[in-house]
């Protein structure tokens, strides 16, 4: 049915959706049923402003700059059909691991760490240490309620909310998503709920204020994930908070003191009745996958002493259950007799979900474990790019560095053209000759150099050493110290950087493939390291080539006389096309490659002669050659 659908559209080529020609066809297939079935809106993306915007899975804040890779994101955007932006380009990757090994010292500080001991040993070799609490926890974590359906755990939930509330005690709930958030806000309201707070990636403008008042006596507060709020729910409510947005419009003076006064007193009494009601009470709606989110949420309550509670409702229907088999234990507890709206309390369930979590986690570590040994193959060869980078924007003299590259190249047209301890007849002469004017821009006899009689390829080589590098620093002699530093500086810069962009999307392609190496009993990794060697030897190759042809080929062009030729601009984070004359802006700097016909020349306008060879007559008409006329104020 897909292919004909593709067929009558004309999308689809040859006779099988999965024919060769259709590569691109299937690619986009698989991003519209990930993009379907797979992401959910409101839960992993909003739709704000005719954009998607990605939510973090663990805070559950939005991600606004973030974009999905390889067509995902624009596949979405299909889906919710929004304005499709152009797919992003990838100028540098690094995981957050080797970023952070690059720092000689190493440390951090969290509330729950612990149950990632394991990881921070392994990858950063950090031992985590538990600080003893400043004042004994006085919170109640009680067992889990689990339910069989989501239904009912919601009326038991809010059956609680009610409780809460009716006795002054301050409600944090805890769900994992915008989209059961909202939900519960709805079915609050159904309930007759009317004073009630909202916490996700919708109305994060007024995060600050929701949270400060969560520990009025008596508040509800529904929170999409309190991880990384960063903020401290203060019992009786955030007594700054409330004195910067009362008094701001007033006026300094007793009557503003007496505010003020009012306003302490106040917070202090509500505080007292919070504490009365028992402190902060955390009521979960379902467990994450990871023990320290819930232990995040969890710590929300009984801080600094203070009195709390927490608990976690759950039912058969949540996520996380049905991973580890729900469906049995639903016909388990049927069969127990446990009727509806009856929940089933005991610690062995707690210690069953903690083990699922387990499991979870253990399986999320040596997916981020694998990651990153693929990802160190990548670090090598990051770092010597980068320490080459740098030498580029650091060093004053470039023109060891591009003469070192020229001579590679022409050793490398020798070698490809002319095999070892051949005989001349069997050199390949046109394509040597036709390889060194593509690269190194040079017309030269090597028909005749070749009939020579004794002539080897150590003979070829220094003629064509030579060649280049007369014909190099003559151009230097031409563009002036300054100016060809310039040049030379640029055009590295840019092809490296260009041709490291194409290595990496080159390397996420092979990381996609190479587990399938697997089935012919060969070790991915080992696979990997060794064609990422070959694709990171021939980036350097291009890069000698690249950057060999276009200085071989770059020339300075005049401007007119009331025109003054600007100075080289200073290196900053734009680099200029040693081919164009344009920078990453798309504005000329002075001199750019061109050629123009002889007849095409107005001898009165230097601006219209483009390349003349220092030796040519000058084009003005004066009979002397250029480099005596003309060319003589080149280097000014």
């Amino acid at each position: 049915k897909l292919e004909n659908l593709l067929r009558q559209a004309g999308l689809l080529k040859g006779e099988s959706l999965y024919d060769v020609e259709n590569v691109a066809i299937v690619h986009h297939i698989n991003n519209a049923l990930k993009a379907h079935k797979l992401f959910a809106r409101d839960k992993d993306y909003i739709v704000r402003n005719d954009e998607i915007v990605i939510i973090d899975e663990f805070t559950g804040r939005m991600m606004p700059g973030r974009r999905y890779s390889e067509g995902q994101h624009q596949a979405l955007e299909a889906k919710e059909k929004v304005t499709i932006q152009p797919e992003n380009q990838t100028l540098a990757s690094i995981t957050f691991q080797n970023y952070f090994r690059m720092y000689s010292k190493l440390g951090g500080m969290t509330g729950t760490a612990s149950t990632e001991a394991e990881e921070f040993g392994n990858i950063y070799g950090l031992e985590v240490v538990e600080v003893p609490t400043n004042l004994p926890i006085q919170r109640l974590d009680e067992d889990d309620e689990v339910y069989r359906t989501a239904e009912e755990k919601y009326k038991a939930i809010i059956e609680e909310i009610k409780a809460s509330r009716e006795k002054g005690q301050p409600v944090l709930v805890g769900t994992t998503s915008i989209e059961k958030s909202e939900l519960l806000a709805e079915l609050l309201k159904k309930s007759g709920f009317k004073d009630f707070q909202v916490l996700n990636a919708r109305y994060h403008e007024q995060e600050a204020y929701i949270v400060s008042q969560a520990g009025v006596p008596g508040a509800v507060t529904i929170a999409t994930n309190m991880a990384g709020r960063g903020t401290d729910i203060q019992l009786g409510g955030n007594v700054d908070m409330r004195l910067e947005r009362e008094l701001a419009e007033m006026e300094p003076g007793p009557e503003r003191d007496a505010k003020r006064e009012a306003i302490v007193a106040e917070v202090r009494q509500l505080k007292e009745k919070a504490l009365a009601a028992g402190g902060l009470y955390v009521l979960a709606t379902e467990r994450h996958e990871s023990r320290r989110i819930d232990n995040q949420l969890r710590g929300r309550s009984g801080r600094q002493g203070d009195p709390g509670r927490s608990k976690f409702f759950l039912s058969l229907q949540d996520d996380l259950m049905r991973i580890f088999g729900s469906e049995r234990m639903d016909s388990m507890l049927q069969k127990l007799g446990l009727k509806e709206g009856e929940a089933i309390v005991h610690p062995w369930i707690n210690k069953a979900l903690e083990r699922a979590q387990k499991k979870v986690e253990a399986r999320n570590f040596d997916i981020r474990k694998n990651l990153l040994k693929y990802d160190d193959v990548l670090n090598d060869q990051r770092k010597v790019i980068f320490e080459q980078r740098i030498e580029l924007m650091d060093g004053d003299n470039l023109s060891e560095i591009v003469g070192d590259m020229r001579q590679e190249v022409v050793e490398n047209l020798v070698r490809l053209h002319i095999p070892e301890n051949a005989y001349a007849e069997q050199w390949d002469v046109a394509g040597l000759k036709q390889g060194v004017l593509d690269q190194l821009n040079l017309d030269l006899p090597i028909e005749a150099w070749a009939a020579e009689e004794g002539i080897d390829e150590k003979d070829i080589l220094e003629r064509l050493k030579a060649a280049a590098d007369e014909a190099a620093r003559d151009r230097a002699e031409r563009f002036g110290p300054e100016i060809m530093a310039y040049v030379e500086r640029s055009v590295l810069l840019q092809t490296l950087d260009h041709l490291w962009r194409e290595h990496i999307v080159n390397l996420d392609h092979l990381r996609s493939v190479i587990g399938f190496r697997g089935y012919a009993q060969r070790d991915p990794l080992q696979e990997y390291k060794a064609e990422a060697f070959e694709l990171f030897q021939a980036l350097l190759a291009n890069l000698r080539q690249t950057v060999t042809a276009q200085l071989m080929r770059v020339e300075l062009v005049r401007q007119a006389a009331d025109a003054p030729v600007p100075a080289p601009p200073a290196m900053e984070g734009h680099h200029i096309d040693g081919t164009t004359g344009e920078d990453d802006f798309g504005e000329g700097n002075g001199f750019a490659a061109t050629a123009v016909e002889p007849e095409d020349r107005d001898p009165n306008d230097p601006a219209t002669w483009g390349r003349v060879a220092r030796n040519e007559p000058c084009p003005c008409g004066s009979g002397k050659k250029y480099k005596h006329c003309h060319g003589a104020f080149e280097q000014v």
